[in-house]
């Protein structure tokens, strides 16, 4: 069994992708391409993560995965939507103390902790903030700000996706067991059929985490791919679009 979705106007998904629970087609002018949280603050060495005490010396194969992702998702016409987390530099956005937010953020935590970090960890226009070197928009992508967890809360990518006949997310980025697994949760509410390429994902935390969320959101919640999966599948189109 092939699981996608069937339009009301009778188009069916043209490419299939190997997936876990099952494969899952999708047209690639009706899918995105998500690329969640990729800033200095959860990839690099010094960004926010780090000083918080998450482990982020394994992100640089996530990140050469994501770059693949990116590079076959563009050459087959993939619409691409970049999330940046963070807040002003007063950190208004974040929440007070009347805010989960400001309770459960570990930048924020780790600011109180830390004094001399108040204003630099995930302030826009900071380093922290920043998308990370080796991945940088092209001219026509989407790049949203986001203020909590779900690239869908308080944000444009529901009206934005829709307006561009959207129905499939695939997802790439930091981090698996948040960021990444809320936004296809809220997308599941929202009708959106959500992928995640496992291998281009890092977790928030130990390894165990990165598999507890994989295993949740292929019950419940959406399906499971690779990278390289994700490549052939789109290969496989472009070549059958050729013939």
């Amino acid at each position: 069994m092939v699981a996608g979705y069937h339009d009301p106007h009778g188009r069916h998904g043209t490419i299939t992708l190997a997936a876990s629970p099952e494969p899952i087609a999708f047209d690639a002018a009706a899918t995105a391409l998500i690329v969640v949280d990729m800033q200095n603050a959860y990839a690099s060495r010094g960004g926010y993560l780090d000083l918080a005490g998450f482990d982020v010396s394994t992100t640089g194969a996530t990140v050469e995965r994501i770059v693949r992702a990116v590079a076959a998702a563009r050459a087959a016409g993939i619409a691409i939507v970049w999330f940046q987390n963070g807040w002003d530099a007063a950190y208004v956005e974040a929440g007070g103390p009347g805010s989960p937010n400001w309770h459960k953020s570990n930048a924020l935590k780790t600011m109180r902790r830390r004094p001399d970090l108040a204003g630099t960890l995930l302030a826009k226009g900071t380093w922290d903030y920043a998308l990370i070197d080796a991945l940088k928009p092209a001219p026509g992508d989407i790049v949203l700000p986001k203020p909590r967890y779900s690239g869908f809360h308080h944000t444009q990518l529901d009206g934005l996706l829709r307006a561009r006949g959207i129905r499939t997310l695939v997802f790439t980025g930091i981090a698996t067991n948040v960021c990444v697994e809320s936004t296809l949760r809220d997308g599941f509410f929202l009708e959106y059929f959500g992928i995640v390429l496992a291998d281009a994902t890092h977790q928030a935390g130990p390894p165990s985490l990165q598999a507890g969320a994989l295993a949740n959101i292929e019950t419940f919640f959406g399906w499971v791919s690779d990278v390289a999966a994700f490549e052939t599948a789109l290969q496989s189109d472009a070549a059958r679009a050729a013939a």
